[in-house]
């Protein structure tokens, strides 16, 4: 007998603050390293600024209002029955500059209202407590978190905001995408480790001293705050957040195969056995030699690391990669890290390639090295979706797309795999971190907004929307 999704199954979808939100200087929030990204394209990079620059289009400064709009938008998650909904508490709306000694009082009431609606429809929030949204402020003084007197902020924060929605928030991720630091692109919005830096953030000079120091204090911030969780909220769940990549040996010449078990390790494993074990692994040592870096640790950091591991590994699933021994077959352009293009798969529009069968593998992968809960909180197909002259919008694309992961999830759950949630990501259209456009759309609701920045920020339900509305009235049996 097919075992199936567990009756208590998670359905929903996933958003960040800063790509929705928009209202970025509203009711006392400061800039955070987002709102300093203009727009860009699938051709031309987005590029990141040290001020704000007159005449240019930075996307999330009104993104899609959420701000104004969340109690319409919820209310069309609601529609299609969502469980659980994952958004980010912006930091600066909280502390502005990051550095306050108070909160802001406007920042935490408009969460309140969020949870609040949430709650009113029986949507379980599922916070993410830093999603690329650091203050820009910190940036400036310390290169973000290459300075450990982040550590002490990023717990200002924490208290904050565990005290305020206690009774509102169960379900927590400390950081998004964290191993996002070792990679060089993906260093720009996680750790904020670009002091003065201006231009593409595709060009970002890689220091990767700087980058392994930023994980370090954010490995130790992350296990500070859960341990603050669950020694003063025991009712919290507490999560890691990693962009799982996972690949492939280009061959079955043993050099392939032992290259791609190194970049699996840097890329996906390395912040994920901290956070879920405690500890370095044996291999961190391998990793720091390779890239020169020597990490500064204090005295208890080792107790803390052990102290703070999550309840529960939640992870982002959009593609595989193919890794060869040989460099200059590593350059898939359109993945998100270096890799070889698989003969096998399909790409998107972006040129990410499309591997529904990974996300079963990568799935039980995890399961099988950690045995904690799963959840996948992003997956989707970032596509140029067009309004039909009766108004629809038919995008059977992303319903096969989806479909398609679903089936594998179900598989991986057949397999043994203890998986408790799936929340597609940018279930509303919003502005893409990668390129800082609209135009690549994941959404089963269509926001009229488009890239020169016009827009009446009119919804609308595409063809996907009642699709996952069936899925999850029947517990995904209904694909």
């Amino acid at each position: 007998m097919m075992r199936t999704f567990r009756k208590d199954f998670l359905w929903g979808g996933a958003v960040a603050a800063n790509q929705l939100e928009g209202a970025w200087n509203v009711d006392g929030k400061g800039p955070s390293v987002s709102d300093m990204c203009t727009n860009g394209s699938h051709t031309t990079p987005k590029r990141l600024t040290t001020t704000i620059e007159e005449g240019t289009l930075y996307p999330s400064h009104e993104a899609i209002d959420f701000y104004h709009h969340y109690e319409e938008d919820i209310a069309l998650f609601a529609e299609m029955g969502f469980k659980v909904f994952r958004t980010s508490i912006n930091w600066t709306r909280i502390f502005p500059t990051g550095m306050e000694s108070e909160p802001n009082e406007a920042g935490l009431a408009f969460y309140d209202k969020v949870f609040d609606c949430c709650k009113k429809h029986g949507i379980e929030p599922l916070v993410t407590i830093s999603h690329y949204e650091l203050p820009y402020a910190l940036v400036e003084k310390y290169n973000g978190w290459e300075g450990r007197e982040l550590i002490e902020y990023f717990m200002n924060y924490c208290k904050a905001i565990f005290a305020r929605y206690e009774g509102k928030v169960k379900y927590w991720l400390t950081f998004n995408e964290i191993n996002a630091g070792t990679m060089p692109f993906g260093a720009v919005l996680s750790t904020g480790t670009v002091k003065g830096y201006s231009g593409p953030v595709t060009e970002v000079p890689d220091k990767p001293q700087e980058r392994y120091q930023a994980l370090h204090h954010q490995f130790v911030a992350s296990a500070l705050a859960v341990k603050y969780a669950h020694d003063n909220y025991p009712e919290y769940k507490m999560g890691n957040m990693i962009c799982f990549v996972t690949s492939y040996p280009a061959t079955c010449n043993p050099i392939d195969i032992v290259e791609n078990q190194a970049h699996m390790r840097e890329v996906n494993w390395y912040c994920s056995d901290v956070m879920v074990r405690g500890e370095y692994p044996a291999y961190a040592q391998s990793i720091w030699d390779k890239h020169g870096v020597t990490i500064k640790m204090e005295d208890g950091d080792a107790e803390i690391l052990k102290n703070g591991t999550v309840d529960f590994y939640t992870f982002s699933y959009y593609m595989s990669n193919v890794i060869s021994a040989n460099p200059d077959a590593n350059n898939g352009a359109g993945n998100l890290i270096a890799g070889g293009r698989n003969p096998y798969l399909e790409a998107s529009d972006w040129g990410w390639q499309i591997d529904p069968m990974g996300l079963r593998y990568s799935l039980n992968e995890i399961y099988d090295r950690y045995q904690i809960p799963l959840m996948v909180v992003e997956n989707g197909l970032g596509a140029r979706d067009e309004i039909e002259a009766d108004g629809s919008i038919n995008d059977d694309y992303r319903i096969d797309y989806l479909r398609k992961h679903i089936s594998e999830m179900k598989m991986a759950v057949n397999d043994g795999v203890d998986l408790m949630g799936y929340t597609p990501w940018g279930c509303i259209d919003l502005v893409s971190a990668s390129t800082g456009e609209m135009a690549k759309r994941y959404g089963f609701i269509y926001v009229e907004k488009y890239d020169d920045g016009t827009g009446t920020l009119a919804r609308r339900k595409k063809k996907s929307f009642d699709w996952y509305k069936q899925v999850i009235a029947t517990n995904g049996e209904d694909l």
